[in-house]
């Protein structure tokens, strides 16, 4: 056999070994795929969800700078057990908001401010009731007004004069909302409240009397130029210890004591055998309040001689504004319930708004 004949066959036993090997590796992938096939189940149908409604876009109103101002002053004299049903409406101090723009009242002034309280019988949805109102004084100076309180109140015996951190109070300076991301060393407030660091968590581990002091507060206030309508009253108050005690009022003036104390002997408040004690007691009252309306006096007049010409100039300049809530739809009516006295301190606000 020729060489190139020997070649031709052996290309062509092995092109067909190699076409049967490539069919014998053909069907041995397919056995291999087969059982896969066999043992693949048809795929489930795919439940379409249905598609959810779009959502309406929710809107928030952009806070105000000062929208908590009137909630962060503390309402002094409020009972602890009444403050929740201050925030029962929304109320509006929009008014209060709008004085520290420009053109209000407040603008570029140093103000103090404190809340309180004033529980008024108002219209709301047809019906009268007993609405706890809050209310913002503000005070323009260039100083604070007082770090005092003035406790007192019917119940008490006598009147007190004490320093506001006695009772965990003190003015601090307001932080505007827009302002409250910086360090508050760093900004210049013009803007301070009253405020009270007592937890009212705390409130149960605390004496009933030390309780009741917080209800008897009130925001005080020495004007030395003007003087107090107690230092001019010649009116004291009388709580004779008896059971049930005699409590009224005597004027020393206007009243003649021993008629006055037959008259209590009339009504039965007094017996005979105690007019005699009585009318000790009331003389004895009596010369307190001259000694202390004598006393008070001596103080004012004491206190204008030693003071700077500055500090009466700030005095005279002073200025007391009082806000009310702004009405509202949601909003009880309280128009007809407003009114410019503030405290006995205080006396009249300049302005009610």
């Amino acid at each position: 056999m020729r060489k190139g004949a020997k070649r031709k066959a052996a290309t062509k036993d092995g092109a067909d070994a190699s076409k049967a090997s490539s069919s014998s590796q053909d069907n041995h992938k397919e056995e291999q795929q087969q059982p896969k096939q066999q043992n693949t189940k048809a795929p489930r149908a795919k439940r379409v969800k249905a598609a959810k409604p779009e959502a309406e876009p929710e809107y928030f109103e952009d806070q105000r700078s000062l929208e908590d101002l009137w909630k962060v002053a503390f309402p002094v004299g409020t009972e602890w057990d009444q403050l929740d049903s201050l925030y029962q409406f929304k109320w509006d101090f929009s008014n209060l908001e709008d004085a520290f723009e420009e053109g209000g009242k407040l603008h570029g002034e140093k103000v103090y401010l404190f809340g309180c309280t004033e529980p008024q019988l108002v219209p709301y949805k047809g019906e009268n009731k007993l609405i706890c109102i809050p209310v913002v004084v503000a005070v323009v100076s260039p100083f604070p007004p007082s770090d005092k309180i003035g406790i007192n109140s019917v119940q008490r015996e006598a009147e007190e004069i004490i320093p506001m951190k006695e009772m965990k109070m003190d003015w601090v300076p307001y932080i505007p909302l827009e302002k409250r991301d910086r360090q508050v060393e760093r900004l210049k407030s013009q803007i301070y409240i009253l405020g009270c660091t007592q937890r009212r968590s705390a409130l149960r581990h605390l004496k009933l009397d030390r309780l009741k002091k917080y209800e008897y507060c009130l925001p005080y206030f020495y004007q030395p130029f003007k003087e107090d309508e107690f230092e001019q009253s010649t009116e004291v108050q009388i709580m004779y210890p008896l059971e049930p005690p005699v409590v009224c009022s005597f004027d020393w003036e206007l009243d003649e004591l021993e008629e006055f104390t037959d008259d209590l002997v009339k009504e039965e408040a007094l017996t005979e055998d105690q007019k005699d004690a009585f009318k000790e007691f009331v003389k004895e009252k009596v010369r307190e309040a001259k000694k202390a309306n004598r006393e008070a006096r001596e103080a004012r007049k004491k206190a204008i001689e030693e003071m700077s010409e500055e500090t009466k100039a700030a005095f005279d300049k002073m200025r007391f504004y009082k806000f009310y809530p702004v009405q509202t739809p949601d909003t009880p009516d309280i128009s007809n319930v407003k009114a410019p006295f503030i405290n006995r301190y205080y006396g009249k606000a300049h302005e009610v708004l």
